[in-house]
């Protein structure tokens, strides 16, 4: 790891090389761009929700290649874009409107065009990945000109792209992400490449805060809730970046973005292919990572549950060497985990076996929020149920977010199913001990008691989706 402290960022704004210095490693994209006069990026809510503040980032897919990523600039920190290529609206005319921008024209796909900047760099990026459609855009929000228009625009771009600048800059740009020491308004923002290099800075610093894809830790930076003196990014560590998959198991480095989950996993676990469906927006996922959903160990986590269900476990690495720890071992309080000082995680692994003595395996998970995608949960669900050849549980896993101070599993009721068979009897015993198994919490988004019937009723449901 570089040992000076270097006073200037170098990225690629539009095609132009800019040199950013004398500015705090956590001012976020969306307030440089705004600030130094690249004011077609709007900011909206500054939550990475409404979508306005998207901007396209060139990033390595799942595939391993370069691709235009849409992302939301307020979450991210001016830090983690040294060495990369970021376009905004402004940039993508190349000497006239691109097609996407014309298709906005063409079909009156702006009003007061507040909304359009965010909309128009989600189809670019889905433009030349030959994937434009409603899912796209399904971390934009308009409030005025109607979604009609603007699939009328979408469904006008869905053809194959034609070979131009923007798909030639993808074939020449460098894949790789350097390191990076930046000491800027006495704040320092560290990207290491290697997890010996991590573990060497958080000994040096041990108040340091770790960030990966920021979509959590940005709501902080957006609105300047914290100072945050030393930062250290992960999302360059080559140990944090792989999946390994065997008949076995599957291991994921928790750094890698789940976007990649997503498009690489698919079919391999259904409960996480559910959740990641409903998972914010195709944004956040660019971004978002999966030891950092584990890590900030919020109680509405999404993809707790759903590792909680599957028995996942964690590998943890310090300066002292390595461990493992089954995850439902993690989380000892609100925003509390078994993380030791100087420890990070390394990766998440999943069995993909199933118990001793059962012939079926039936897993699923369930998200309850206000709105279909990119919103908060009220409760989160997964089950994970082994039946043998008598139709009878031989193990039984249910997990729950946004009941308790924690993501947890009904481990009472767990073992009361053991050995039950697999009928709707059973369900029907087992909702009253569901109703009684937590004491959720009351607030703006539902009560206890609605809470506690959704508990009961969403096993009910798996049960009715998978008899």
């Amino acid at each position: 790891m570089k040992q000076v402290l270097e006073s200037c960022l170098t990225a690629t704004i539009n095609g132009e090389t800019v040199r950013i210095q004398a500015i705090a490693p956590t001012t976020t994209l969306l307030e440089y761009l705004r600030q130094s006069g690249r004011v077609g990026t709007k900011e909206g809510c500054g939550d990475g929700d409404c979508g306005a503040c998207t901007v396209a980032l060139m990033a390595q897919g799942a595939d391993g290649k370069l691709h235009y990523q849409a992302v939301n600039s307020c979450l991210i920190p001016i830090g983690a874009i040294a060495g990369r290529h970021i376009l905004t609206v402004e940039g993508i005319a190349n000497g006239c409107l691109h097609p996407v921008q014309a298709a906005m024209v063409q079909t009156g796909g702006s009003q007061c065009g507040y909304c359009t900047p965010g909309f128009i760099m989600s189809l670019f990026a889905a433009y030349y990945d030959g994937t434009v459609n409603d899912a796209c855009v399904e971390g934009n929000l308009c409030r005025c000109t109607g979604y009609l228009a603007i699939r009328r625009a979408a469904s006008l771009v869905a053809s194959s792209p034609v070979q131009d600048v923007f798909r030639d800059r993808l074939a020449q740009t460098a894949t790789e992400l350097g390191e990076v020491s930046y000491d800027g308004a006495q704040s320092q923002f560290y990207r290491p490449t290697q997890l010996s290099e991590v573990l060497a800075l958080l000994q040096q610093h041990p108040n340091a805060t770790l960030v990966a894809g920021a979509t959590d830790l940005g709501l902080d930076f957006s609105h300047h809730r914290k100072s945050y003196p030393v930062l250290v990014s992960l999302e360059a560590v080559v140990e944090l970046n792989f999946m390994h998959q065997t008949t076995e198991a599957v291991e994921i480095g928790a750094a890698v973005p789940l976007s990649h989950i997503e498009d690489r996993l698919r079919g391999v676990f259904p409960s996480l292919d559910e959740m990641l469906y409903w998972f914010a927006a195709r944004q956040v996922r660019n971004r978002a990572t999966l030891g950092g959903n584990i890590g900030t160990a919020s109680p509405i986590g999404d993809l707790p549950p759903v590792l909680l269900a599957l028995d996942a476990e964690l590998k943890l690495a310090s300066a002292v060497g390595e461990r493992t720890l089954p995850l439902a071992n993690f989380f000892k309080g609100y925003r509390q985990t078994d993380l030791q000082p100087g420890e990070v995680i390394v990766s998440c692994k999943i069995a993909r076996t199933i118990a001793p003595g059962a012939v079926r395996r039936l897993s699923q998970s369930y998200k309850i929020g206000k709105r279909g995608t990119d919103d908060i949960s009220i409760v989160a669900a997964a089950f994970c149920i082994d039946l043998d050849e008598q139709n009878q549980i031989v193990h039984a896993r249910l997990a729950y977010g946004g009941v308790a101070a924690t993501p947890v599993r009904a481990i009472v009721v767990e073992q009361w199913l053991l050995g039950k068979p697999w009928t709707a009897e059973t369900i029907q015993q087992a909702k009253s001990h569901l109703k009684t198994a937590f004491t959720p919490l009351t607030d703006l988004r539902g009560s206890a008691e609605y809470r506690k019937l959704l508990i009961a009723n969403l096993f009910e449901k798996f049960f009715v989706e998978y008899p």
